[in-house]
């Protein structure tokens, strides 16, 4: 399952690196040819948004199934596109099927007890953020190599590997009664509803959308960067910089066991005090030459494993609830994070073209710094005691009974 949401997310991730070699190779600006991530984006915010839920409904293995076949067809379509506009509408496409990692998560998180749901989050979440993050290895290094479709065509042929694979690996789920599967329309009604009557679910989506607009804005400019004028190389060096990155999917599952003994805030504290230093850190990138390259790997190694822990503590928070509604709370949440992100691609490389690499680190640092506000005010405690109506009913203690 892990494997699966690596392979499967990398597909959102890959163009990234590939931006250089498509306007070169489709005689676009650059900056025209970052769309392609951004609309990569939006598509996964809308698939999350309006396909996630079905996995409160249906049975996930063969969702995923055909999930991964519209993948498939999308990633052919955007290798053989003609045009930037077509490969734009085709990344959209693939964004939007590309969202089986969300369903494998609170799929694995119902499957285990409370004590361990962290850590068996942060394993998943570390098999996704390699994906995020070697995406870029393989798109930079494949793409130099066969050219900018190259990784297209084989991201396609690896879809549908995975399709078979997951068929064969998933266990089987009993189809629910029909009285017992909300409707459609229940679904995204109660996706949005959620969202205002569950604060920890508020409060996690806001931290996630600040620390990955930054992560965003800073993967989306990189390539601008290590391609331009100061630095002069190739596709491959942003290939390089992400298998340095890598390096922090080690960090998942630890934040996963953390977030079990200590709990979600303790964590969310931690990863938001260190993604201000990854900032400054990658400040040192505007300087070129070795140094720096050097503070370029080290800010990205920090600013990684801040945000996946994060991302770690925030599922394990919002996986206590009931599992019958683990999808939705999923939607909520990796909607407004991917939001957060696709404004993170749009606004970094304005911020790049206005100001150079350090407003592309002055907006990352103001994300963190939004965040951490917010996590340091006094919790509000409504009056009220919070309450979905996708949420089950308590069963009634019986009284006198210390048992």
């Amino acid at each position: 399952m892990a494997l699966a949401c690596g392979v499967a997310v990398a597909n959102v991730y890959f163009p990234q690196a590939l931006t250089p070699l498509i306007a070169d190779g489709l005689d676009v600006p650059p900056g025209a040819a970052t769309t392609i991530a951004t609309a990569a984006q939006l598509g996964y915010a809308a698939g999350i948004f309006l396909l996630v839920p079905l996995g409160d409904r249906l049975p996930r293995r063969p969702l995923l199934s055909v999930l991964l076949a519209v993948t498939a067809a999308g990633l052919l379509a955007a290798g053989l596109a003609p045009a930037l506009g077509p490969l734009v509408a085709a990344s959209a496409v693939v964004g939007a099927a590309t969202v089986v990692p969300q369903l494998l998560v609170p799929m694995a998180a119902g499957l285990v007890d409370g004590a361990r749901r962290g850590a068996v989050v942060g394993v998943l979440q570390a098999g996704l953020i390699a994906g995020v993050l070697l995406a870029r290895t393989f798109g930079g290094l494949l793409g130099g190599a066969l050219g900018w479709r190259g990784p297209y065509l084989v991201a396609a042929g690896l879809a549908v590997l995975l399709a078979v694979a997951l068929r064969a690996a998933l266990p089987g789920e009993p189809p629910a009664p029909a009285r017992d599967r909300p409707g459609y329309r229940r679904l995204l009604a109660d996706t949005v509803r959620l969202l205002r009557t569950e604060p920890g679910l508020r409060r996690s989506a806001f931290y996630q959308a600040c620390l990955f607009g930054g992560f965003s804005a800073v993967w989306t400019s990189l390539a601008l960067l290590v391609t331009g004028p100061r630095y002069g190389y190739g596709p491959q060096a942003v290939g390089v910089l992400a298998l340095l990155g890598a390096a922090s999917v080690f960090c998942a599952p630890a934040a996963g066991r953390r977030a079990d003994r200590y709990g979600a805030d303790r964590v969310n504290l931690c990863c938001l005090l260190a993604a201000l230093p990854a900032a400054a850190v990658l400040m040192a990138g505007s300087a070129g030459g070795p140094v720096g390259v050097a503070g370029l790997a080290l800010g990205l190694l920090l600013l990684d494993a801040a945000v996946q822990a994060n991302q770690v503590a925030n599922q394990a928070r919002l996986f206590a609830l009931p599992p019958e509604i683990h999808s939705r709370l999923n939607t909520a949440y990796m909607t407004c994070s991917f939001l957060g992100g696709s404004a993170g691609s749009w606004l970094g490389v304005r911020a790049y073209d206005a100001v150079g690499w350090a407003g592309v680190c002055g907006l990352t640092a103001a994300g963190a710094a939004l965040a951490l506000v917010r996590a340091l005010l006094p919790a509000r405690r409504p009056s009220v005691p919070s309450a979905s109506p996708a949420l089950p009913a308590s069963p009634a203690r019986p009284r006198g009974n210390p048992s």
